[in-house]
C-alpha cells in the first residue's frame, strides 16, 4: 500500500487574486532568486554569474532578489515595490561602459482607472512606467538633444535616440543603466518577453535572445505598464483591433525615417529643416527648427524627428498600418476583451527595434502615476513575495520506497523538513535543506509502508540581503553618494583655503576627473584628483556667513547621462 502524503507549507496567506490585469499580470515567479549579472563578455561564456558586484561607483555589496517584491491595491491605484533588477541574469555591457545595475527600492503606483486629456503630456527622462518584471522603462531618448550649435543635455527639438546612439551599451536584454544604477529599457525587452513566451528564442550556446523564426500562434502578452495606466504588450495583436479571432501578427508602426520614402521629404539632400507634423504639434514650436546637416557624425535617424508620422502624410491607421503616433491603438486583447487604449512594442520584419520602440514622445493618457515614498492610504496586500514568500510545497514524486518533496523557496533561505504518522508527534527529518535558487529539494528514504505519512517544510534562517525598502546608495542602502571626509574642517572668511577631499568608496574609478567642486555656493579652482582624493581651493569671500556648509564635487556622468554630485552635508566651516 503505497502512504498517504500530506503536504504542510508555512505560508504567508495574501488577499484573493483579484481579476485586473494591472494586479496580476506582475512577473513574480523569480521574486525570491537573487538577481545576478555577468560582469564581463569572459563571464558570460562561462556561465559564471554573481550576486554582488562594484564599479566602485555602483555597489551591490548584499545579494538583492529580483523584480517585483510587493504588490498592493486601492481603489484607486496599484503599488509596486520593486528591486529594478531583472528576473533574467543581466549584462555583460560593452567594454568601457562605466555603470553597473543596483537595488533602486523603488515603490511605484499607476492609476486603476486611466483617463484621456485633450493636451497631451511629452514623456520625460527617468522611469515612465515599470515592465512587469519590476524593471524601469525608460522613453525613446539619451537626455541629449541638438540646440542649433551642439548636442547638449535636456530636452530639445531635435531630441538623440537611445536605441541609435547608446545601443553599443545594450546587453543581450536590450537595457542598460545610467549612474544612479538604474536598470532599464528603451526598447524591445526581449529578455522578458522570452520569460513570458512571447515568441522569442533563447540560444544557451552563445546566452543571448533572438525573434523566433516559427509563426506567430499567439497574442503578446502585457509587458509592462506606463504611467498613464494603459499597458505595453509585445509587438504582436489581433490583425483587426476589435476581432479576437482575426489572427495575429505584428503591430506596424506609424512611422517612417525621413529618407524619401512613402512621402516623406528626404533629409539627406534637403537637410533638418523643418521638424515633422508631430513633433510641432506635441512641442508647440514652428516647424522651422534646424538641426544638423546629415552627415557622418550626425546621420539620418539620430534623432526622434527624424521620423515622420504616416498618419500626417495621408495614410490611415488600420489599413497602412497599425499603431498611432503614441505607438498604440483601442483594441481588444486577451485581458481586455471589451477593448482598451494599448501601446505595443515595435520591432520590424527581422525583429530589429524600430521606432518609436515602447511607446511615442507624449503619454496617450494622463501620467498621473508616479514613484511614492509610501503607502498613504489603505490597501489590500495582492502579493508578497522575495523574502517573505511563501512556502508551495509541490506534487511529490513517490518511487522505490522514496519520497522526494519540492518547494517553493528563496534564495539565501535554509529549509526544515518533518514528518508524521499520526498529525501529532512530529520527526525531524533535516533542519539544513538550502535552497537553489528559489526551489527547495529532500528526498527521504523508507517511507513506501502501509503508515500514512505526512509532511511539512518550514524556513528556518536567511542569509543577510539588501532589501527592496529603505533609501539607496546605488546598491546597499542609505542614502546618496557621499564624500568621505574633508581636511581641513573649517576656515575664516576673507580667507583663501586648500580643501583635501576624500573620495568615498562609492567615487568613480580613476582616471575619471572631477568636474568642479563647491563649498556652499562658493565655486573651487585648481580643482584636481589624485586616487582617492580631490583637491581645490577656495576663496572664501569676506561677508561669507559664518555656519556649517555643504562640500560637493561633481563627476561626469557617462554619455547620454547626467552628471554624478558626490556630497558632505555640514562637511565645512565658514568661521
Amino acid at each position: 500500500m503505497k502512504p498517504q502524503l500530506l503536504l504542510i507549507g508555512v505560508a504567508l496567506a495574501t488577499a484573493a487574486v483579484q481579476a485586473d490585469p494591472r494586479i496580476d499580470s506582475w512577473l513574480t515567479d523569480y521574486s525570491g532568486r537573487y538577481a545576478r549579472i555577468y560582469t564581463n563578455a569572459a563571464s558570460q561564456a562561462a556561465g559564471n554569474a554573481v550576486t554582488t558586484w562594484s564599479n566602485g561607483s555602483q555597489t551591490q555589496s548584499l545579494p538583492a532578489y529580483a523584480g517585483v517584491q510587493k504588490v498592493y491595491s486601492s481603489a484607486d491605484w496599484v503599488y509596486v515595490r520593486t528591486t529594478g533588477l531583472g528576473s533574467h541574469t543581466m549584462g555583460p555591457w560593452s567594454v568601457g561602459f562605466p555603470n553597473l545595475p543596483a537595488n533602486q527600492k523603488v515603490l511605484y503606483r499607476i492609476p486603476r482607472t486611466p483617463s484621456v486629456p485633450a493636451t497631451k503630456t511629452l514623456t520625460g527622462l527617468g522611469a515612465i512606467g515599470y515592465f512587469v518584471d519590476g524593471v524601469a522603462m525608460f522613453d525613446s531618448r539619451d537626455a541629449f538633444s541638438w540646440n542649433g550649435t551642439t548636442e547638449t543635455q535636456g530636452s530639445g527639438n531635435w531630441n538623440r535616440e537611445a536605441y541609435v546612439n547608446e545601443g553599443a551599451t545594450f546587453d543581450p536584454a536590450y537595457a542598460h543603466q545610467e549612474n544612479t544604477g538604474t536598470y532599464h529599457y528603451h526598447a524591445n525587452p526581449i529578455a522578458l518577453r522570452y520569460l513570458l513566451g512571447d515568441h522569442v528564442d533563447y540560444v544557451a550556446a552563445t546566452k543571448r535572445y533572438t525573434e523566433s523564426s516559427a509563426p506567430v500562434t499567439q497574442h503578446s502578452p502585457i509587458l509592462g505598464w506606463v504611467r498613464d495606466g494603459y499597458p505595453v504588450y509585445g509587438p504582436y495583436g489581433y490583425a483587426n483591433a476589435t476581432n479576437a479571432g482575426s489572427g495575429v501578427r505584428r503591430m506596424l508602426t506609424g512611422f517612417q525615417l525621413r529618407n524619401g520614402q512613402r512621402g516623406t521629404d528626404n533629409l539627406t539632400t534637403a537637410g533638418r529643416a523643418t521638424l515633422p507634423t508631430w513633433a510641432t504639434r506635441l512641442y508647440g514650436t514652428a516647424g522651422t527648427q534646424t538641426g544638423p546637416a546629415v552627415s557622418t557624425s550626425y546621420p539620418l535617424g539620430r534623432y526622434m524627428e527624424d521620423n515622420a508620422y504616416l498618419g500626417d502624410l495621408g495614410y490611415r491607421q488600420g489599413t497602412d498600418f497599425d499603431l498611432d503616433e503614441y505607438n498604440g491603438r483601442f483594441c481588444v486583447t486577451p485581458e481586455f476583451p471589451n477593448g482598451t487604449y494599448a501601446y505595443f512594442v515595435s520591432i520590424a520584419a527581422d525583429g530589429t527595434p524600430t521606432f518609436p520602440y515602447n511607446i511615442g514622445r507624449a503619454f496617450y493618457g494622463n501620467p498621473s502615476g508616479a514613484a511614492v515614498t509610501a503607502l498613504a492610504e489603505t490597501v489590500t496586500t495582492n502579493f508578497v513575495g522575495g523574502a517573505s514568500s511563501p512556502v508551495v510545497i509541490g506534487t511529490p514524486t513517490l518511487a522505490d520506497n522514496e519520497v522526494t518533496l519540492v518547494w517553493s523557496a528563496v534564495e539565501g533561505g535554509t529549509y526544515q523538513v518533518e514528518s508524521s504518522t499520526n498529525l501529532t508527534a512530529w520527526s525531524t527529518n533535516t533542519t539544513s535543506v538550502a535552497a537553489v535558487g528559489n526551489r527547495g529539494s529532500h528526498t527521504l528514504s523508507g517511507t513506501g509502508s502501509a503508515n500514512p505519512a505526512f509532511f511539512r517544510v518550514a524556513q528556518m534562517a536567511l542569509a543577510e540581503y539588501d532589501p527592496a525598502t529603505g533609501t539607496t546608495n546605488n546598491g546597499g542602502g542609505g542614502g546618496g553618494p557621499t564624500l568621505g571626509g574633508i581636511t581641513p574642517t573649517s576656515g575664516q572668511h576673507g580667507t583663501t583655503v586648500a580643501l583635501t577631499i576624500t573620495l568615498g568608496d562609492m567615487a568613480p574609478p580613476g582616471p575619471v576627473n572631477p568636474t568642479s567642486a563647491t563649498l556652499g555656493t562658493i565655486a573651487g579652482t585648481q580643482v584636481q584628483r589624485s586616487g582617492g582624493t580631490v583637491t581645490a581651493t577656495f576663496a572664501i569671500p569676506a561677508d561669507a556667513t559664518p555656519g556649517a556648509v555643504t562640500v560637493s564635487v561633481v563627476f561626469p556622468g557617462p554619455p547620454g547621462q547626467g552628471d554624478v554630485t558626490f556630497t558632505l552635508a555640514n562637511g565645512f566651516t565658514i568661521r
